[in-house]
C-alpha cells in the first residue's frame, strides 16, 4: 500500500507526517509527503517555491523520528492544494492520504469547505484528518453505524488499513423513537413514555444485530452501543466518554449540486470534535 502525506510545513501537518509515519511502519506501507505550491502566481515565483519545498521535504525526512528507516520520497506540485493532493494520490494510486486538522475559518469553511473537506467530498480515497498529538500506534476505535453501506464500508477500510480491530474496536449506533414527543405533549406519564423507549432500543439493537450479521461484522467481538438521541449528539457523547484514538466515519455518495456537500453528520464531526478521523468515501 502506499500511504501519501499532505503538508503545508505547519505544525497541524507536522503531526500528520509523524502519524503517517507511523501508519506506514506498521503496515508496511510506502510513503510520500506531498507539498502543493499554489499556482496562480508569476512562474519564476512558483519555480522558488518548488524548489524550496523539495528541500524542506527531504529535510523533514531525514529529520523526523518517525520516518526514519521507511520507503519514503518527497513530492512537490503546483496547483490547488485540494486539487493537487488528490492528482498526487491518483498518481501513485494511494490507498490512505493523511491530512492535519484546518485552521478554522468559519464563513469560508461554510461557503466552499476546508481543504480536507473537498479531498474528501471529491475524491475516492480514504482521509485521515489528524488532530491530536502522535504518542503512540493507535489502541482504540470507535465507529458509527447507521444501518449504510458506506457506514460497512468504513469499517472495513480501516481493518484494511491495520487502524484497531476487534477488541479495539466499538460501534455506536443511534436511535430516535420518533413518538416519544407526541406522547409527551399528550399528557402520557413517564412510566409509558419510558416503556416505549425501551421498546424502540430493543427494536434497534435487534435491527443493529440482524445488520452486522448479514455485513459478517459480528464476529469480531466489538462492543457495541445503541444510544437515544441525533447522529451527530450520539457520536460526540461517544467520543467524550470512550475517547477512543481515532474515529471511523463513512461519507455518503452524492451526484450534482449535492456533492458540494458531505452530509450534516460527516460535516459536523469533520469542524466539532477534536479526535482524528478517518473518513471513508462510498465504493465507486
Amino acid at each position: 500500500m502506499h500511504i501519501l502525506a499532505a503538508t503545508d510545513f505547519s505544525t497541524r501537518s507536522q503531526r500528520a507526517v509523524r502519524r503517517a509515519g507511523l501508519l506506514a511502519r506498521d503496515g508496511g506501507a510506502e510513503l510520500t509527503l506531498v507539498h502543493v505550491v499554489d499556482d496562480d502566481q508569476p512562474p519564476e515565483l512558483i519555480a522558488l517555491e518548488m524548489r524550496e519545498a523539495e528541500r524542506i521535504l527531504g529535510e523533514q525526512i531525514d529529520a523526523v523520528a518517525e520516518l526514519r528507516g521507511l520507503s519514503s520520497r518527497a513530492l512537490v506540485v503546483a496547483g490547488n492544494p485540494f486539487d493537487g493532493i488528490l492528482r498526487a494520490a491518483a498518481s501513485m494510486s494511494a490507498g490512505l492520504i493523511v491530512m492535519g486538522a484546518p485552521r478554522k475559518q468559519l464563513l469560508r469553511d461554510i461557503l466552499v469547505g476546508t481543504t480536507v473537506e473537498r479531498v474528501i467530498r471529491t475524491g475516492s480515497v480514504p482521509v485521515l484528518m489528524v488532530n491530536g498529538e502522535v504518542e503512540r500506534p493507535y489502541r482504540t476505535a470507535l465507529a458509527p453505524v447507521d444501518l449504510s453501506e458506506p457506514s460497512v464500508n468504513a469499517i472495513r477500510s480501516a481493518m484494511a488499513l491495520g487502524l484497531p480491530v476487534g477488541a479495539r474496536l466499538a460501534l455506536v449506533h443511534a436511535f430516535l423513537p420518533l413518538a416519544k414527543g407526541q406522547m409527551f405533549y399528550s399528557g402520557l406519564n413517564r412510566e409509558t413514555i419510558d416503556g416505549y423507549v425501551a421498546e424502540e432500543r430493543a427494536r434497534a439493537t435487534r435491527e443493529l444485530i440482524a445488520f452486522l450479521e448479514e455485513n459478517g461484522l459480528s464476529d469480531h467481538g466489538q462492543p457495541v452501543h445503541v444510544e437515544e438521541g441525533a447522529p451527530i449528539e450520539v457520536i460526540s457523547k461517544a467520543v467524550e466518554q470512550s475517547g477512543p484514538d481515532v474515529l471511523i466515519i463513512g461519507t455518503h455518495g452524492r451526484t450534482g449540486i449535492a456533492k458540494a456537500f458531505l452530509g450534516s453528520v460527516t460535516e459536523e464531526v469533520l469542524r466539532s470534535l477534536d479526535i482524528d478521523i478517518l473518513a471513508v468515501p462510498p465504493t465507486r
